[in-house]
Formats: structure tokens, sequence, C-alpha cells
């Protein structure tokens, strides 16, 4: 089995979509190289409030998942709010590998930032 079963992202903060074609986003990106479908549950973390918690989705057994956090259908029925600043814990059944990665188009010369989560190491 290859990746890990829980990764942190500690910078996560949703961009507005914006009026160019392509639109501003974030998004986590999930490897499943397994032979098994992939359970996952995410955990969001606010500065000044309860985390949400539970967040439900699965990655298909040798598939990628791209869970975008504006589109409720690929972020188990949450919407984030944009420019809130945030963390993230995802835990799955079977281990994976996770990129996090933002789109803003704020300004005509958008910026992308992708990155790897921190992968922790099973107790």
């Amino acid at each position: 089995m290859y990746g890990k079963k829980v990764w942190f992202f500690p910078d996560g903060e949703r961009p507005p979509i914006g009026d160019f074609e392509l639109i501003g986003h974030e998004s986590y990106v999930v490897l499943n190289p397994n032979d098994r479908d992939a359970h996952l549950s995410f955990t969001v973390y606010f500065e000044n409030e309860p985390p949400i918690e539970n967040i439900s989705v699965l990655v298909a057994a040798q598939r990628v998942g791209c869970f975008r956090t504006h589109d409720p259908e690929q972020f188990g029925g949450i919407t984030l709010p944009v420019g809130r600043q945030y963390a993230l814990k995802i835990e799955s059944d079977v281990p994976v590998v996770i990129q996090y990665g933002r789109l803003d188009t704020r300004q005509q010369n958008m910026a992308f930032y992708t990155t790897m989560g921190y992968p922790c190491v099973e107790p």
C-alpha cells in the first residue's frame, strides 16, 4: 500500500472565483494508487470557532479525486467561506497521497500555489 492515512494542511484560504476564464479556486487532490476504495473524512479548523468535522468523500481504488472547497457536491455538502484562514486534516481508511492547490485570480497576473500536505506516521 502506498501513501499515508492522516494528512494535515495548515494554510487553507479559499480565494474568490473572479471574472476570468480560469476561475479562482482551491482543491485537495487525492491519489489512491491502491486496490481498495478510500473513504476519507475531512476536518476543517478555524481560529475562533469549533471545527467542521466528518466531511465524507470517497476516492475509488486506483483513481484520483479532486475536491474543490467552493463546490458542495465535491466537498461533502460544505462550501468554505472566501478569504477565511483555516487548516485541514484528512483521514483515510487506506493510505493515499494528497496535494493542495490554490488558484488566485484577484489580479491580472494570477497566482497558483500548490504543495504536498504533511503526512503523519501512524502511532
